[in-house]
């Protein structure tokens, strides 16, 4: 949402102050030129993308309109799952959540969180986890590398999208140069035209180049940025799950070792710990 707001106040400025000064819309309006930047940038784009990458794109970018994946609540919501796994083991043992692990939608435990069940990665990385402290046979160092390995290639491959919407961003302006350089291409075999009629034609091609600039800054490059912090925040919750695990391994209790993964979380989506406490207690 803020980033089509950011773009309202970004347009309205730039248009807004076009006009105060005396400009005329109408002078901005050149469809072959948006033709011109936009398609061009298109086809370069899709011509440096693998199949794979173009379908992460088209994926990923959506999630730069929405709001906020892991929230405070969503966030709480993690802690809680992670405290009532753990205190099930601490009860009854690690073999007694085999049956959660193996079918998270069909045990007692998971299916009392709704929102994190409609988020695959952060389930599956849990479960994944669990099921390697049920076996029983990895070091909690080694099981420490391999999670970091986990996140590290999680925030790799989060980042294909990004880096290539930047780089569609950065080629805006110099296909905005090709247009204008083409506008004056053509205004250059009309010098016999009177003053008028050029001053139109260069202003023309000088909107190729204004074009070019807009969307390159301000349209198309605030969106690799959105989805760029919204990246960092999933891995901050990769993260908590990988704090508290290691915790409960080196013998925390289930209450210290959510609160080791509290700890990662960024402080505006993070549940204080009097939240986090009454939230644990809050029957489900």
């Amino acid at each position: 949402m803020l980033l089509i707001v950011g773009w309202v106040i970004a347009l309205a400025c730039i248009f807004v102050g076009f006009i105060v000064s005396g400009g005329h819309m109408a002078a901005l309006v050149h469809p072959v030129k948006m033709m011109m930047i936009i398609g061009g940038a298109m086809g370069a784009f899709i011509a440096s993308c693998t199949p794979g990458t173009l379908k992460a794109v088209l994926r990923a970018a959506p999630g730069a309109f929405k709001g906020a994946k892991y929230s405070k609540a969503v966030n709480t919501e993690l802690l809680c799952l992670l405290y009532a796994v753990l205190s099930k083991i601490r009860k009854e043992g690690m073999i007694s959540i085999e049956g959660e692990i193996e079918n998270p939608e069909g045990g007692t435990i998971f299916p009392n969180y709704p929102t994190l069940m409609g988020d695959h990665h952060i389930i599956e990385f849990l479960c994944d986890y669990l099921r390697m402290m049920v076996s029983g046979t990895m070091d909690p160092n080694e099981l420490e590398d391999l999670m970091n390995a986990e996140i590290e290639t999680h925030h790799q491959e989060g980042h294909v999208p990004i880096n290539m919407l930047t780089k569609l961003a950065d080629s805006m302006p110099a296909f905005g140069i090709v247009a204008a350089v083409m506008g004056v291409v053509i205004t250059m075999g009309s010098l016999n035209e009177p003053p008028a009629v050029l001053g139109h034609m260069i202003g023309a091609a000088l909107v190729g180049a204004f074009v070019g600039i807009l969307f390159g800054y301000g349209i198309f490059g605030p969106v690799p940025a959105v989805m760029e912090q919204k990246l960092t925040e999933s891995s901050k919750a990769f993260e908590c799950v990988k704090e508290t695990l290691l915790a409960s391994l080196s013998g925390a209790s289930p209450a210290v070792a959510v609160e080791y993964g509290r700890k990662v979380l960024f402080s505006d989506v993070r549940p204080s710990f009097i939240e986090l406490e009454e939230a644990i207690k809050t029957p489900r």
